[in-house]
């Protein structure tokens, strides 16, 4: 990973984090490595939103530790004095971001880069070469528009949020669901409140966004792409990699797989490989460059 250079194309069609997590009223718990220092601080399933936001103006660095496996970065980001910011997440008490971030071992690292992830590495590198993945995150991170920095010393990386509205109860069941990695329960409340208002946007979101997560439990990613290499038509076996894309980040990735059978199918395959498109341009949002050219394309094979 090291020897690789980062590119700020590397965040075009990355999935934006924001809607996959919601803030809890309870506070989080410490995680190995927080300190006073203004830039090491624990983050959770429930208080990840303040980290998303905090990225927006500075790049964070998320590295997944557990029991046994303490975080190996706090130092090296300390010596930045404030222009990269550390997450600190137990992998094994935060399934949720573990899931969202694909984390199969620890420690990984991870990046996020105004509300964007960045995959980075696996293991433990020596300092000097996860000192080199670091610069090249603030170059892709400014060549995104974030460089800021954050006061070092102060206690508090990120800077106090407003209070956020309450959500309606259905969707705030859904998050709560999520948050405790039922997601057949979040599918469930926002099925419920589309039924409710068939207008509901965010519910269509949200339930495209639990429906991934729902797929993606329990998986084991190495099969299900020696899987998809080995039946190219396949389409459970193609909508599988795609849902791994689409989780990691590589959104056209995900759009060209599925966009490339759909002239192979008929009937219900057709069907589904068109509605798992849908649910990815809205996990995508309408304001990723990489939606609109996925649409025409989808519909000149449809007309």
């Amino acid at each position: 990973m090291s020897d690789a250079r980062l590119s700020g194309a590397n965040l075009r069609g990355a999935v934006d984090l924001s809607a996959l997590v919601r803030p809890s009223a309870s506070p989080s718990s410490p995680a190995a490595g927080e300190d006073a220092s203004g830039v090491v601080l624990a983050a959770t399933d429930a208080s990840f939103t303040s980290v998303i936001e905090l990225s927006r103006r500075v790049p964070v660095i998320v590295e997944f530790w557990a029991s046994g496996v303490e975080p190996t970065l706090p130092s090296l980001v300390r010596s930045y004095g404030g222009r990269l910011v550390l997450a600190t997440v137990d992998g094994n008490a935060n399934p949720q971001l573990a899931q969202a971030f694909q984390v199969s071992q620890v420690p990984a690292v991870a990046a996020v880069i105004g509300g964007r992830p960045l995959q980075l590495y696996v293991g433990a590198l020596p300092e000097a070469e996860a000192r080199d993945v670091l610069d090249q995150v603030l170059e892709v991170a400014a060549q995104n528009g974030v460089s800021g920095t954050v006061e070092t010393g102060s206690g508090d990386a990120a800077e106090e949020q407003p209070e956020e509205p309450p959500l309606p109860p259905l969707h705030q069941e859904a998050h709560d669901a999520i948050t405790r990695g039922d997601y057949a329960a979040a599918v469930a409340a926002f099925r419920t409140a589309i039924a409710q208002d068939p207008r509901d946007e965010l519910a269509v979101a949200g339930l495209a966004q639990a429906s991934l997560l729902e797929r993606l439990d329990g998986i084991d990613a190495a099969a299900v792409r020696a899987a998809a290499a080995a039946a190219p038509d396949d389409v459970d076996a193609q909508l599988a990699v795609a849902d791994l894309d689409v989780a990691g980040g590589h959104l056209e990735d995900a759009f060209d797989r599925v966009l490339d059978l759909f002239p192979r199918l008929a009937g219900g395959d057709r069907d589904r490989a068109r509605a798992r498109l849908l649910d990815y341009f809205q996990i995508a949002g309408p304001d990723d460059p990489r939606v609109p050219a996925a649409r025409r394309r989808l519909a000149n094979l449809l007309y």
